[in-house]
């Protein structure tokens, strides 16, 4: 039995991951960005062990998270579901910082920095990364104009190239990525084509499988089978830069 953490599992495809976790017989911590969602996500997940509240796009509140998340023991696999989608203008958060690289970047680094080293670790992506930009000249957006879908773009090529540093640098912890799809969420609207169970699945083999397949590091996974990525993710001296980037900002490195 292993105990996973799931950040954004208030709905969608973080909820439905813990759901099946729960069922076969894992151990499952919820998160939810404030308190009305976490009322939410403990009503449609009673089994849950807790839910913790923290909102993303703030260093301080991710940071708290991270206390709390050490506070209830370790945890042997770290979901970082949570994620926001394109946006049609620059949203600033708190730090004053894009919110598209403020929750999909810098929020799953500091909680990978500061949470307890777990055994596995799943990052979240899409399959819009290949169109990202891994530059960093300004990856808050402050002197471009607006592009909502690059934005984002950039943000999951940044996710992917954290995963994969984090392979290469912890090498007893097993760090891979993946692309869940377009699936029928709130961020890929009912339309979409993909199946939201098969999205969740990948997340659940990844975090808590010994299928041999599953039990690698340094992969990105598309319905548990092995998919390209932007050559840029592999390239050890730009996944530094990002780390290096995100502790400037933040002020908290990762451990080595």
């Amino acid at each position: 039995m292993s105990r996973v953490f799931i950040t954004g599992s208030s709905d969608g495809l973080g909820q439905l991951a813990a759901r099946m976790l729960l069922e076969s017989g894992h151990q499952v911590t919820l998160h939810a960005r404030n308190k009305s969602r976490a009322d939410d996500a403990r009503r449609a997940v009673a089994a849950a062990d807790t839910v913790l509240i923290g909102d993303l796009s703030s260093i301080d509140e991710t940071r708290r998270l991270a206390d709390e998340v050490n506070a209830l023991g370790r945890h042997e696999a770290i979901n970082h579901n949570a994620g926001v989608g394109s946006r049609s203008g620059r949203e600033a958060t708190v730090d004053g910082l894009s919110l598209a690289f403020a929750v999909n970047v810098l929020a799953p680094y500091l909680l990978t920095a500061l949470i307890a080293r777990p055994d596995r670790l799943v990052y979240v992506s899409s399959g819009m990364h290949m169109a990202g930009d891994p530059g960093l000249d300004d990856p808050q957006w402050q002197t471009r104009n607006w592009n909502g879908t690059q934005a984002y773009s950039d943000s999951k090529l940044f996710l992917v190239m954290l995963a994969f540093a984090v392979a290469r640098r912890w090498r007893n912890v097993l760090s891979n990525a993946i692309e869940p799809g377009w699936a029928p969420t709130k961020m890929g609207g009912p339309a979409a084509p993909d199946d939201l169970a098969l999205g969740a699945a990948t997340q659940v083999w990844l975090a808590v499988s010994n299928d041999p397949s599953a039990k690698v590091s340094g992969h990105c996974f598309y319905h548990q089978r092995e998919q390209r990525v932007h050559t840029a993710a592999r390239r050890s001296d730009l996944q530094e830069r990002l780390l290096d980037y995100c502790a400037k900002i933040s002020g908290v490195a990762l451990p080595s």
